[in-house]
């Protein structure tokens, strides 16, 4: 490989790294750093480029932010490069969740009072992403409409297989109603990547989505039953970070794999570390199977992420303009919501808002994160500090 090259994956690497010590505040803000890093300062492309890619992003299940990294990675040093800018922005903060879960389970921690704040943190924060998501995905009757029949079938029937039903079922409608809702906005995306490896990766997606559970069935292997529930979760996960909370609780809660107490308080710790959601399947596979867990589970639920940034990329534009693709999208985004409802109410309220002042610090914290803007680390360090003190009243 030409030295140039090795220059440029040290670069993407460097700058990519710094944005995953330093991008808090999760998705939405993540875009905004990379705007003004990849787009502002570097110009590593164009505003037309990016508004592109985020749209695609936003389009496939998975963490859009991450994927967005993964892409402009791919614009400047291809496949190599996009590798390269995900572990820069990813190590930082799966590395730190592992390092707290590994504490968290050596120190049997997870009966303290800070433990239960973090848990709460996790009410105000999940209940902030229902006010923005509700606000922009179901603006209508026929979305809301969606948005309360995922919530009710999510909540009555919690197996693995009731969200893929949903989605199914809410792409389906979203076809039906918004099937002429055309957008005829063009692409100004290229990217080297050829089509047959494009072709490729999409059809290695849907492989292992669909063989994975069958070998989890076959097999009695912890590795491969942890690989599958981590996949399908990426896999299957629109609307950001906070919709895979469902996913995982259900996956490894009720099965006895990880206590509700650790899940919630890695999903409060996950909140103060900077970089992709995402990465707190590194803070569950560490607390189950310690460092090679963590690995194991972080790998798993990014390969889709990977795999559909790959296989899209050069249709791109096709997809786009395709009113059919645009509805059934609308649709699925309105599901979305539904099922973060319904883990709103279970497992996060139920398990964390357990007596009125309870409630009244919830509220409290919602409203320095939703009205106060205040920072999300400040958010959580208040939340533990708060904890301990309630648990001492």
């Amino acid at each position: 490989m030409k030295l140039s090259k090795w220059r440029t994956f040290a670069e993407i690497f460097a700058v990519a790294t710094r944005l995953g010590f330093t991008s808090f505040g999760g998705p939405a803000a993540h875009l905004g750093y990379f705007h003004e890093e990849y787009v502002r300062r570097r110009k590593w492309l164009d505003e037309k480029s990016y508004a592109d890619l985020v749209a695609l992003c936003q389009f496939l299940p998975g963490p859009a932010s991450s994927q967005v990294g993964i892409g402009i990675g791919i614009m400047r040093g291809g496949i190599w490069g996009g590798i390269v800018a995900f572990l820069g922005f990813t190590f930082p903060s799966a590395v730190a969740l592992m390092i707290f879960a590994l504490i968290l389970k050596n120190a049997n921690l997870e009966d303290g009072g800070w433990i239960h704040g973090l848990k709460i943190v996790a009410v105000a924060v999940v209940a902030n992403a229902i006010r923005d998501m509700a606000h922009k995905l179901t603006p209508d009757r026929r979305r809301k409409l969606i948005a309360v029949g995922s919530l009710v079938i999510t909540l009555l029937w919690q197996s693995a297989f009731s969200q893929v039903v949903v989605i199914l079922m809410a792409a389906v409608i979203g076809f039906l109603f918004y099937k002429n809702k055309k957008n005829f906005q063009q692409m100004s995306i290229h990217v080297p990547i050829s089509s047959r490896f494009a072709i490729i990766c999409l059809l290695l997606f849907f492989s292992l989505l669909f063989t994975l559970p069958l070998l989890k069935s076959l097999t009695s292997s912890h590795w491969i039953g942890m690989i599958d529930s981590f996949y399908r979760a990426g896999a299957l996960v629109f609307g950001g970070g906070h919709v895979v909370l469902p996913l995982l609780e259900r996956e490894f809660v009720p099965a006895g794999l990880l206590s509700e107490e650790k899940f919630l308080a890695g999903y409060g710790a996950a909140q103060a570390v900077p970089g992709p959601l995402f990465t707190f399947a590194a803070y569950i596979g560490a607390a189950m199977s310690g460092w090679t867990g963590g690995m194991v589970a972080t790998a798993a639920i990014f390969l889709p992420a990977f795999l559909l940034i790959f296989g899209t990329l050069p249709f791109w534009g096709k997809l786009r303009s395709n009113p059919n693709i645009n509805g059934a999208l609308l649709g699925v985004n309105a599901a979305v919501v539904g099922m973060l409802i319904s883990a709103f109410y279970q497992p996060i309220w139920t398990s964390s808002i357990l007596q009125p002042i309870d409630f009244a610090f919830a509220a409290i914290l919602f409203s320095m994160l939703a009205y106060w803007k205040i920072a999300p680390w400040i958010i959580v360090l208040t939340g533990a500090l708060g904890g301990t003190f309630l648990s001492i009243l």
